[in-house]
């Protein structure tokens, strides 16, 4: 399919419904951070203190890969915004659901964090990144796991929406410099993105029934 074609199918398809969408992932969103932000201070126990790996050392602090991290909002979304009833936005929102739930449930029984790094943030203006999204909460990594989930579902509704091999290694490349950004800016650690992945695969295994992957492959055919 032609590029100008492709585009204006999904921007046709990310159009339907687009007020339930706009609400629904606000209201996730919203509550999950609350969730999220709670659980920072309030769980079980002291919060243990993650292992820095030789990988971990190797790769350092690298600010510019702050974008991709932050990209994860926009990409998360994806999904959502390309599909076309609301059964099955209201599955997918169940099943991403079932994967952060886990995870804060992981947060409360098993708090963790980041271990010391001594960077200077405020140097490389991360003040504010530091401030409302501290070391705490760290394995699984929520960020990683979402992003691979997100991949996961995308990669699966490409067919559907006409995307050619092209469009599936980009999403690959995004999920990967997303999943990549988290122990490059030094919000985890590799423990933390092992866990954050496996968490996703494990989840997708255990949630996707095969007749709604069915009908999510063929359901952004129609025009």
């Amino acid at each position: 399919m032609r590029a100008d074609a492709l585009a204006q199918r999904m921007w046709r398809v990310s159009m339907r419904l687009a007020w339930f969408k706009a609400l629904g992932t606000t209201a996730f969103m919203v509550l999950f951070f609350r969730a999220y932000f709670y659980l920072l201070t309030h769980h079980l126990g002291t919060a243990v203190v993650m292992p820095m790996t030789a990988l971990d050392r190797w790769i350092g602090f690298q600010p510019w890969a702050l974008p991709f991290y932050l990209s994860l909002w926009l990409y998360v979304s994806l999904p959502v915004a390309l599909m076309t009833r609301k059964r099955d936005i209201a599955a997918y929102g169940a099943r991403i659901g079932m994967l952060c739930l886990t995870g804060l449930a992981i947060f409360w029984i098993w708090p963790t964090q980041m271990p010391p790094t001594h960077i200077d943030w405020a140097a490389y203006g991360f003040s504010l990144l530091r401030g409302l999204d501290p070391p705490g909460n760290a394995c699984p990594s929520l960020h990683v796991a979402s992003a691979l989930f997100t991949a996961i579902w995308l990669d699966r509704m490409a067919p559907g929406l006409g995307c050619g091999p092209r469009l599936r290694v980009f999403n690959a490349v995004w999920c990967s410099a997303i999943i990549y950004s988290t122990m490059a800016i030094k919000q985890h650690v590799l423990l933390d993105v092992l866990a954050g992945a496996a968490l996703a695969v494990a989840m997708d295994r255990l949630t996707a029934p095969g007749r709604l992957r069915r009908r999510l492959q063929g359901a952004e055919r129609a025009p």
